[in-house]
């Protein structure tokens, strides 16, 4: 990559892989010049990593926005210490082995100070485990799957999005309460499927549910087989765990085959951005949001809101909200240790409180100090058609749940160390 791309635009590599991703980003990333403060001082260098092609784009070019809005922001407001930041980002395409030599020549070649990624489960889980090696600090802001903060949890790594556990812990009740104990799962077969469909699994089986499941390919686009034998099996709940583009091919599908008369919908993520790609009778079920951007009352959430749908002109979603507080985690870091090395960022953000104009949500939100995961709400409500003047309005929230009441840290499976 180019030593000294502003920030905001993508990177030599990332433009040749990006693609249409590049497009649905939009022009209005690109920063404004920095006056840098304290001259001869370089710039802190922030790499991205995130699958800008592939069946999950749509949710990573919504956390790249975020963080390419927090870093113009940052910017316009003097930078980190006086310093510039410049974001340098990097496609992954949906595939481990792409995103491994990503994460690799961001940290060799561009000399980044931070690293960050990957909405893909595996990914996020392979490049982590770079950044450790490495010895560098990072941020995994929409990668679920449990052993990244869990059973593999590494002092340098910090996640924002929920674990799948918190997530399916967060919602299991609602649906065993509301709709029965028979369930089906559609299960994507990779890291996050599985260790998503685990925890669903074991809240089931609590309860003295029973249950029939499918793992598919996680790009996977025909589901008509999978929705007969689901039909056939008469669940009370389908729970579509599939992500992006996979879940929004399932979810029009079991529609066109009239499901929706024979059974509820639900499951842990049916994120905004999927929601407003089906038709009205596919914007059913009860599901969480990791974030939601309808919070009347509570200080600073307008104001982020109105920015993102201005520059955007999408609506405001989790995942920009997961670009955006990765940045500002690395800003609050470095400002409140006084230091770049990863170890002293890393004991800083343990423990770390977010300020309301980052958490924007109630109540406390830190990074908890046993397993590096942030601890927000998780909002767990029903997904529906918006009302005609009201075209984002997809969910009402039903129950605001705690992320340290939704997985308990000793329920994590972490035994964090430091080096010596």
């Amino acid at each position: 990559m180019v030593q000294g791309k502003p920030s905001g635009r993508l990177g030599r590599r990332g433009v040749l892989k990006a693609g249409a991703a590049l497009g649905a980003i939009g022009a209005a990333q690109i920063s404004s010049p920095f006056i840098v403060k304290a001259l001869g001082e370089q710039p802190f260098k922030i790499g991205f990593v995130d699958p800008l092609t592939g069946s999950l784009s749509l949710l990573a070019v919504s956390e790249v926005q975020g963080a390419h809005y927090a870093v113009d922001e940052i910017n316009k407001k003097g930078g980190i210490a006086g310093r510039e930041v410049q974001l340098f980002v990097e496609d992954s395409a949906n595939d481990v082995g792409t995103g491994v030599e990503k994460i690799r020549e961001l940290i060799d070649k561009d000399h980044v100070d931070v690293t960050m990624g990957d909405v893909n489960s595996a990914i996020a889980y392979a490049i982590s485990q770079v950044a450790t090696e490495k010895g560098i600090l990072h941020i995994v802001p929409g990668g679920h799957t449990d052993p990244i903060t869990g059973k593999d949890c590494a002092w340098n790594v910090f996640r924002i999005c929920n674990t799948t556990s918190m997530d399916a812990n967060a919602i299991s009740e609602i649906l065993i309460k509301k709709f029965g104990k028979r369930w089906y799962f559609i299960t994507p077969d990779y890291a996050y499927g599985h260790t998503l469909q685990a925890a669903f699994v074991k809240n089931l089986m609590k309860a003295g549910g029973t249950y029939e499941a499918e793992l598919l390919p996680i790009a996977n686009s025909d589901f008509s087989a999978s929705l007969i034998r689901a039909k056939a099996y008469k669940p009370n709940v389908l729970l579509n765990n599939m992500g992006g583009l996979a879940q929004i091919d399932c979810m029009k599908q079991f529609v066109q085959f009239g499901m929706d008369k024979d059974m509820a919908l639900g499951g842990a993520l049916f994120e905004i951005e999927s929601v407003l790609a089906v038709p009205p009778t596919a914007q059913a079920g009860w599901w969480d949001m990791e974030w939601w951007w309808d919070q009347p009352g509570v200080p600073y959430v307008k104001e982020f809101v109105t920015g993102i749908v201005d520059r955007y002109k999408k609506p405001c979603s989790a995942r920009h909200w997961f670009g955006y507080v990765g940045i500002y985690s690395f800003k609050l870091a470095v400002e409140k240790a006084k230091s770049t090395k990863a170890i002293d960022l890393a004991h800083t953000l343990e423990g770390m409180e977010l300020p309301p104009e980052i958490a924007l949500q109630p109540g406390k939100v830190f990074y908890r100090a046993g397993d590096h995961e942030l601890m927000p709400n998780i909002f767990a409500g029903e997904v529906h058609p918006p009302a005609a003047n009201e075209p984002y309005n997809l969910f009402t929230v039903a129950d605001l749940v705690p992320g340290d009441q939704a997985q308990p840290l000793a329920e994590t499976g972490c035994h964090m160390t430091y080096p010596s």
